[in-house]
C-alpha cells in the first residue's frame, strides 16, 4: 500500500482495510501492553488519538458475549479471521479484558473479507462452535492458528475441544448462521466499518489494530459517562440500551466516503514498449504502478477486467513496475513478467503472479512460463542476463518521481488515484475523463495528440482545484537524540531517529536501505535508534533491552544487526549467544539483563514515541519530518535532499 496514505490511513488505516493501509509498516501498536495498576488503567492519556465522538447505534442480540450484562462499557468487535491485524488486535481485546475486568464487555460480530478464502468457513465454525457453547474457545483457537482454516483444521480444532462434529457440521451449513454472517456484514456496511479489524466502543467507532492506549482513552472516557448514567438512575444493565436509544443509524455522508477524491494531474508518460491493453488513441488513459508481491494490487485485478469489459473501445490501461523494497521476489517477478511480455504474454502471465504471490522463487517463475508455453530458453536467458533489469527500475524510478511510492497507483489521464479501490470509484473518474476528451475533440484536438492534450490541460488545472492540493506534511516535531545509540557526525546537517522493532519485519527490511543512505550520504548524515517494541512482539522488549546492554560495551550496532539477521530467534539464550559471539563481557551483559537496567530508558524512547505520534514501526523522523514504513530509498533521498537544500549542502555529492 502506498506510504504516504499509510500516514493518514495505516497511521490511521494500515490498520484493516485498505485499509488497511495497507499497510508498509507494522499498523500496530506502540505501547507496553503490560498489565497496569488500577491507578494507571484510569489515569487519562493525553497523547492518545482523539476519536470521533459520534455514537452509531450498534445492535448487540444474537452475536457471542463475553463479559456482564452489567459492563459499564460494550466493546463490538468487526472481525476476519484470516486478517492478520485481527489477530493482533485480538490480543489486545484480551489485555483490555484483564485491565477493566468486570465493567467492560465484549461482543463479537462476523466480516470475513472477500478476498480472504477462508475467513467465512471460519466464521461459520466459530459460530457451529457457540450453538455447541464453545464460540469463545474455537474463537481463540482460530486466532492462534489464523494460517491453517482448511476445512481439515477447523474440523480438527472442533474435535479437540470436545464437540459434537456431526451436529457442528450441520450447523456450519445451516442457512441460519450464514444468514448471521451477512447480518453482520450488512451492519458493517451501514456502519461505514468497511475493513478488519472494527471496533465500536460504546457506539463510538475505532478503527483498525491501534495502540492499546487508544482503546483505553475512549473506555475510560465512556466508562465515565457510563458511571454518570447509573448515578442518576440509569440501572447498569440498562447502560448500553439507553447510550444506543440517541444514537444514529449509519454512518454519515456515507456517500462521500465511497467517493475517492482525486488528486492533482501529474506528467505521466507511456513507454511504446510497456505492456498495455486498449485502444492506443483511447478517450481515456490508466497508467498503473504495481507491484507483483502486494497483497492490494492483486486485489485491483478484477476491478481492471470490469474495466476492460465496460469501457473496451474507450479506454486504454498501461501496466508500469513500482517492486518495493520489502518485497523481496518482487523485482524478479517484474523482470520475468517483462521477459514473458517479450514473447507476447505479458497479461497471462501477469495473472498468474498474482494468482500465485506466496510463490515468486526462481522456480515458480519458469513453471508459470511453462505452463504458458513460453520459449524457456529464452525466457531463461532474459532472466539470467538481467535483460528487462534496466526497464523495471526506469519505471520504479518514473513512478517515484510522479509520485508513485506505494502499490497500487493509478494515473487517469494523469489524474492520481491510489489504492484498490472498487470499480464505481474507477467509474465515476474515467466519466469524467472520457467527457473531459470529448469536449477536446470536439473542439479539434486529433486523436493522436489527445493523450498529450488532456495532461497538458490537466496540469493547467491544478492550482485552480482545491482537491488537487497535496496532503499537508505532519508537523515537524522537535526529537533529541539524546542518550541513544547513533552513528554518523553530530554535527551531521541532516539526523535520522529511527523507532523500530527488533522482532518486526518491516523493520528489518529496512535495514539495508538505511545502510545504503548512510554510505551515499557519507558525513551528512546521522543515523540514531530508539526502541519502540510493540506488546504482540514478545521478545522484542528483551531484545531492545539486550541491545541496550551490548551499546553499553561499545557493540550496539554489531549487536544490532545480529537481531535484525535472527529476528526469529531472540529468546534469552539466542540474546546471549549474540553477545558471546561478539566478545561481550559476559557477566556484566547478564547482570543488566537480570536487573532490567534498561527497562527505564526503553519505556522513555516508547512514551517518546507516543508524544510524537508514533503507531508503528518503523516510524523515522528526518530532521524531524515523519516517514512511515519500510519505504524505498528513493522516500529518503526525496527528503534528505530537501533537508540537505535547506542547509545550502549539495545532495549526496551529485549522486
Amino acid at each position: 500500500m502506498r506510504p504516504n496514505v499509510i500516514v493518514a490511513l495505516l497511521v490511521g488505516l494500515v490498520l484493516g482495510f485498505v485499509g488497511g493501509r495497507a499497510f508498509t509498516g507494522s499498523p500496530t501498536t506502540n505501547a507496553a501492553g503490560n498489565k497496569p495498576t488500577a491507578a494507571a488503567a484510569n489515569a487519562p492519556r493525553p497523547n492518545a488519538r482523539p476519536v470521533d465522538p459520534t455514537v452509531f447505534k450498534v445492535p448487540i442480540d444474537g452475536s457471542p458475549v463475553k463479559g456482564n450484562a452489567d459492563a459499564l462499557v460494550t466493546l463490538v468487535e468487526f472481525s476476519d479471521y484470516q486478517c492478520p491485524f485481527c489477530s493482533r488486535a485480538n490480543a489486545t481485546v484480551e489485555q483490555l479484558q484483564k485491565d477493566y475486568g468486570s465493567k467492560l464487555r465484549v461482543v463479537m460480530k462476523q466480516n470475513p473479507l472477500s478476498f480472504h478464502p477462508r475467513a467465512r468457513p471460519a466464521a461459520l465454525a466459530a459460530l457451529a462452535a457457540g450453538e455447541q457453547g464453545k464460540y469463545w474457545e474455537y474463537h481463540e483457537t482460530l486466532f492462534a492458528n489464523s494460517k491453517a482454516l482448511e476445512d481439515a483444521d477447523l474440523e480438527k480444532y472442533a474435535s479437540q475441544l470436545g464437540l459434537d462434529i456431526t451436529r457442528w457440521k450441520a450447523d456450519m451449513a445451516s442457512p441460519k448462521l450464514s444468514a448471521i454472517v451477512d447480518r453482520d456484514q450488512a451492519l458493517a456496511g451501514k456502519l461505514g466499518a468497511n475493513g478488519t479489524p472494527a471496533f465500536f466502543i460504546n457506539g463510538r467507532f475505532l478503527s483498525g489494530a491501534q495502540p492499546i492506549a487508544n482503546f483505553k482513552t475512549l473506555i475510560d472516557e465512556e466508562l465515565g459517562k457510563a458511571e454518570a448514567l447509573t448515578r442518576s438512575g440509569t440501572p447498569a444493565s440498562q447502560v448500553y440500551a439507553a447510550i444506543m436509544a440517541k444514537g444514529v443509524e449509519s454512518a454519515p455522508s456515507k456517500a462521500a466516503q465511497q467517493e475517492a477524491p482525486a488528486q492533482a494531474y501529474r506528467k505521466v508518460d507511456v513507454p511504446a514498449d510497456a505492456p498495455s491493453f486498449g485502444p492506443k488513441d483511447a478517450k481515456v488513459t490508466i497508467v498503473e504502478w504495481s507491484d507483483f508481491e502486494c497483497p492490494f494490487c492483486s486485489r485491483v485485478g478484477p476491478t481492471l477486467k470490469q474495466i476492460k469489459e465496460t469501457y473496451a473501445k474507450d479506454v486504454r490501461v498501461v501496466f508500469r513496475h513500482q517492486p518495493l523494497s520489502f518485497h523481496p521476489n518482487a523485482k524478479g517477478a517484474a523482470e520475468a513478467s517483462m521477459a514473458a511480455h517479450e514473447q507476447g504474454k505479458f497479461w497471462e502471465y501477469h495473472d498468474k503472479l498474482f494468482a500465485n504471490q506466496r510463490a515468486l522463487d526462481r522456480a515458480s517463475l519458469e513453471k508459470y512460463a511453462q505452463e504458458l508455453g513460453l520459449n524457456m530458453g529464452q525466457f531463461k536467458a532474459a532472466l539470467d542476463s538481467g535483460k528487462f533489469r534496466a526497464k523495471v527500475e526506469a519505471d520504479a524510478a518514473a513512478g517515484a518521481a510522479v509520485g508513485a511510492n506505494g502499490t497500487p497507483t493509478f494515473f487517469v489521464n494523469g489524474r492520481e488515484f491510489v489504492g484498490a479501490q472498487p470499480f464505481d470509484n474507477f467509474k465515476k473518474i474515467i466519466e469524467e475523463e472520457k467527457a473531459r476528451a470529448e469536449k477536446l475533440l470536439a473542439s479539434g484536438t486529433k486523436q493522436g495528440d489527445l493523450y498529450a492534450r488532456l495532461i497538458e490541460e490537466g496540469l493547467k488545472s491544478n492550482g485552480a482545484a482545491p482537491q488537487a492540493q497535496a496532503p499537508a506534511e505532519p508537523p515537524v516535531q522537535n526529537i533529541e537524540v539524546g542518550n541513544a545509540p547513533a552513528r554518523g557526525p553530530k554535527n551531521a546537517p541532516v539526523t535520522i531517529v529511527a523507532f523500530s522493532d527488533f522482532e518486526c519485519p518491516f523493520c528489518g527490511r529496512v535495514v539495508p536501505t538505511l545502510k545504503q543512505i548512510e554510505d551515499e550520504y557519507k558525513g551528512k548524515v546521522r543515523v540514531a535508534f530508539k526502541h519502540q517494541p510493540l506488546p504482540f512482539h514478545a521478545n522484542a522488549k528483551p531484545a531492545a533491552m539486550a541491545a541496550m546492554a551490548a551499546h553499553e560495551q561499545g557493540k550496539f550496532w554489531e549487536y544490532h544487526d545480529k537481531l535484525f539477521a535472527n529476528q526469529r530467534a531472540l529468546d534469552r539464550a539466542s540474546l546471549e549467544k549474540y553477545a558471546q559471539e561478539l566478545g561481550l563481557n559476559m557477566g556484566q551483559f547478564k547482570a543488566a539483563l537480570d536487573s532490567n537496567k534498561y527497562d527505564a530508558q526503553v519505556t522513555a524512547d516508547m512514551s517518546e514515541a507516543s508524544r510524537v505520534g508514533v503507531n508503528g514501526t518503523p516510524t523515522f523522523f528526518i530532521n524531524g519530518r515523519a516517514l512511515v514504513g519500510a519505504q524505498p530509498a528513493e522516500a529518503f533521498k526525496r527528503v534528505i535532499d530537501e533537508e540537505l537544500k535547506k542547509k545550502g549542502s549539495v545532495a549526496a555529492d551529485q549522486k
